[in-house]
C-alpha cells in the first residue's frame, strides 16, 4: 500500500454550494461527473457530496490537501453500469500517484444521515 485517505462531507453543505452556482460545479466536477449528478435527480446532492469526499480522500492518500498542486477536476469519479465508483485521474493527479509508485487508486463511497464518506487506497 502506498497511501490511504478518508473524508467525510456534509450533503447539505454541497447542496447549498451547488444551488444556483454553476461555477462551483464547473470548478470541482468534470463534465461526466456533472452529468451523473444531474441524472441522479433528488439523489444528486448525495452523489455530489460523495464525489467531493472521494476527491479529498485521494488528496489525503497522496499526502497533500486542497491547494497541494492537484486540481479537484483532475480527480474524476466515474461509475460503472452497477453504480460502483472508480477514479479516472488526469494531469497532476495521475503524475502524483505515479510519483508515489502506485499503479491503482481504489475507491469506496457511502452516504447516510446527511453525510457522505469516501475511502481511497493507493496501491
Amino acid at each position: 500500500m502506498k497511501g490511504i485517505g478518508i473524508d467525510l462531507c456534509g450533503i447539505e453543505r454541497i447542496a447549498r454550494a451547488m444551488e444556483g452556482n454553476e461555477r462551483f460545479l464547473m470548478k470541482y466536477y468534470t463534465e461526466e461527473e456533472r452529468g451523473w449528478i444531474s441524472r441522479k435527480g433528488k439523489a444528486g446532492d448525495q452523489s455530489a457530496a460523495a464525489m467531493f469526499a472521494a476527491k479529498e480522500a485521494f488528496l489525503k492518500a497522496c499526502g497533500i490537501g486542497i491547494g497541494g498542486g492537484v486540481e479537484m477536476s483532475e480527480i474524476e469519479v466515474l461509475h460503472d453500469d452497477f453504480g460502483a465508483p472508480r477514479y479516472q485521474l488526469h494531469g497532476k493527479a495521475k503524475e502524483k500517484m505515479d510519483s508515489m509508485g502506485a499503479s491503482v487508486a481504489l475507491l469506496t463511497l457511502t452516504h447516510e444521515a446527511g453525510v457522505a464518506a469516501a475511502v481511497c487506497v493507493l496501491e
